[in-house]
């Protein structure tokens, strides 16, 4: 009969199990930690105990975790998008390896994710959403090494996946964004800003847009493709089915899009064909290079000062764009359509914040229809008494 031992270790439970004897005459042990109850301890000791009965037993691998780590995202190259690939690189490298890639692969445990997870939390250096995805790359990975044999189990599959508390959106008014785009009119990028405020479009989609998906004469753009987040490269749109899209134009962004137009032509005559790269993009450097997502932000951040109005990020122009419409009355189907959204659900959701107040407005504008005016209305009621 083996023998069997389960005790708490602090805040957690752990178990030894004794399974024989070496070659010494010692007795062999196998000993796991970071369970968080008694009965997550004995269940685990038992199923352990189960496995060597059967044969079925694992050998733990010597293995450190941020060497797996290096094999199973490679492993990823063939089977994920390259931008979601580079996020899950930059998650890895930044803040998974430093806290637990020195641990052997065999002796991580769910207390120690559990601490990785609650210090980004208290430490509020990444957002709910990333955090959330450091939880599941931890789970997938660890979940792959034990269908690998590397492991005999998933301690992730003992962590609960971190809430995400949801932001409420930060947007500009009208007379902010006049006031914004009033004195950014001098900077390079007014043109990408104007795009994001008008049309609702990411940052990424801004900067790869080309001459040849303007059409000047309907008045309309196609998104079809998107810069990579190094900004080295252009890749055609694969987020969503609905990501590639068409987003009909104000006669005032046509206007300034021309103007723009002559901007780089003039740009690309004075640096000539030989210093000149020519991508055919509308945001580009004075070289026709990509325009870098930094020289973007800093612009971005100066017009904001310039113009005394709320600090916002780039991407809340987006925001901005969608509130604008639905305060407007816009067909939610029709905003989520511009925003490439797959669901009108996401963009309702996303701005549930303004349904209140847009409810209200509604009820009222029905009122002056069935009924006329507010005072025709008062008078009414003032006869019915």
């Amino acid at each position: 009969m083996a023998g069997r031992t389960v005790k708490k270790d602090g805040s957690s439970w752990y178990f030894v199990l004794t399974v024989g004897k070496k070659e010494n005459g010692k007795q062999k042990q196998i000993k796991r930690r970071g369970f968080k109850t008694k009965q997550e301890a004995i269940k685990a000791m038992n199923e352990l105990e189960h496995s060597i009965n059967q044969g079925t037993y694992v050998k733990p691998s010597k293995i450190l975790y941020k060497e797996y780590l290096e094999r199973w995202l490679e492993d990823r190259q063939t089977r994920v998008k390259k931008q979601t690939l580079e996020t899950y690189t930059w998650l890895v490298n930044k803040h998974i390896i430093p806290a637990l890639g020195n641990v052997e692969l065999s002796k991580l445990n769910a207390m120690m994710i559990q601490q990785l997870l609650t210090k980004l939390t208290k430490d509020q250096s990444l957002s709910d959403e990333n955090i959330q995805k450091v939880y599941t790359l931890i789970n997938a990975s660890l979940k792959q090494a034990e269908r690998w044999g590397l492991i005999p189990k998933n301690p992730a599959f003992l962590v609960d996946r971190p809430k995400a508390t949801k932001k409420q959106v930060k947007v500009w008014d009208v007379p902010e964004v006049t006031s914004f785009l009033e004195h950014a009119k001098g900077s390079r990028y007014y043109i990408a800003f104007l795009l994001a405020v008008t049309t609702g479009m990411r940052q990424g989609e801004i900067l790869a847009l080309q001459w040849k998906d303007i059409d000047f004469e309907n008045g309309f753009l196609r998104v079809t493709q998107i810069l990579s987040h190094d900004g080295k490269e252009i890749l055609p749109y694969t987020k969503t089915k609905s990501g590639t899209r068409t987003i009909d134009l104000p006669d005032e962004t046509i206007a300034e899009l021309k103007k723009h137009k002559v901007r780089i032509a003039k740009e690309k005559l004075a640096a000539g064909p030989n210093l000149y790269t020519d991508l055919d993009l509308v945001v580009c450097s004075e070289i026709g290079t990509p325009t870098n997502a930094g020289n973007i932000r800093r612009a971005f951040n100066t017009a904001i000062e310039k113009a005394n109005v709320s600090k916002i990020r780039f991407h809340d122009l987006r925001h901005t764009h969608a509130t604008l419409l639905l305060k407007q009355g816009a067909n939610p189907k029709i905003v989520a359509e511009r925003l490439g959204h797959a669901d009108t659900r996401i963009t309702l959701d996303t701005y549930s914040h303004l349904l209140p107040s847009m409810q209200k407005e509604t009820a009222k504008q029905f009122g002056r229809m069935l009924f006329g005016g507010t005072n025709s209305n008062n008078n009414s009621i003032e006869n019915a008494k």
